[in-house]
């Protein structure tokens, strides 16, 4: 699913295979997020600086219209694939974290939350969020959803994934091990800024795009694309990589398949599964437009 004005199923080699109705048009933004073998998507008005909170819309197939979760500053989904996390705004100052499930029955009450708390994933081992998220004071934290207790917390945490959590530093990177709060510290295998991190459904990969908007300083952009393997804390890096693009800012994105196939958009699909020597591109153009970022379903 790419969430263009639409949002578009899209087929690698068929190309654009539907567009489910019911779904916001003219300059309204898109994002979107797998959540289980289902998505959900973030709508964003043309005003960057607006101040109320987006509405949220659960997909529910190819031909139906999407069910609307009301509104809220931003959506994670949980870690049974089954529901959503939100953080809902009850007053200008007031806002709450609130658990949705996807299949229909009651939400839970929530609890008091700061309207400025960037929800990202659910794991095993605790939520993960963004404190102050958009500030330059922001700090991450995995937290217990139930009773609000921090179970750790750094200033920026890339990813979990499965029971290891990975740490972005300011020279290298930190693999903390949340069964036994061991940590293991790695080198950075590509020069660059914060890296786009995904893990792969099973925790067993993480895929960082060390991605680079603007190269020594020109218009250059470049995606150099490296796996961790948490397990044995060693680097593969992706077939191809790094290379020039023109799809970093728009029309991009990174995600897994159910099979540990990393998926990539950028001008078509490629699918790679790591060993193997090359990317499996698809023979469809990807759609123009604003979009950025995609869910691989189911």
């Amino acid at each position: 699913m790419l969430p263009t004005t639409g949002p578009t199923l899209f087929d690698a080699d068929r190309g654009a295979g539907a567009t489910p109705p019911g779904y916001p048009g003219g300059d309204t933004g898109l994002s979107v997020v797998r959540v289980g073998t289902g998505a959900v998507l973030t709508t964003f008005p043309p005003d960057t600086h607006s101040i109320e909170p987006f509405e949220i819309l659960a997909y529910t197939g190819p031909s139906t219209p999407p069910r609307s979760l009301g509104r809220a500053w931003s959506v994670a989904p949980d870690v049974a694939g089954q529901g959503v996390w939100l953080i809902r705004q009850d007053a200008p100052d007031n806002c709450r974290l609130q658990h949705v499930p996807l299949a229909g029955g009651e939400p839970d009450r929530g609890q008091p939350a700061s309207c400025r708390t960037r929800v990202r994933a659910e794991t095993a081992h605790g939520l993960l969020i963004t404190i102050n998220s958009g500030a330059a004071e922001s700090t991450d934290a995995l937290i217990d959803p139930a009773t609000g207790r921090t179970v750790e917390q750094a200033p920026r945490i890339l990813a979990v994934a499965g029971d290891r959590m990975l740490l972005d530093g300011l020279t290298d990177l930190t693999l903390v091990d949340l069964r036994d709060r061991g940590r293991k510290r790695l080198s950075r295998p590509s020069i660059g800024g914060q890296p786009t991190v995904v893990a792969s459904r099973d925790g067993a990969w993480i895929a960082a795009d060390f991605a680079n908007a603007a190269y020594r300083g020109t218009s250059t952009q470049l995606r150099d694309v490296w796996l961790l393997r948490p397990d044995t804390l060693t680097w593969e890096h992706a077939p191809g990589m790094p290379y020039v693009t023109e799809h970093l800012k728009r029309n991009g994105g990174l995600d897994w398949t159910a099979n540990d196939d990393l998926v990539l958009a950028d001008g078509v699909i490629g699918a790679w599964h790591p060993g193997e020597p090359r990317w499996r591109l698809g023979s469809a153009t990807l759609p123009a437009g604003d979009w950025s970022g995609l869910a691989v379903l189911p």
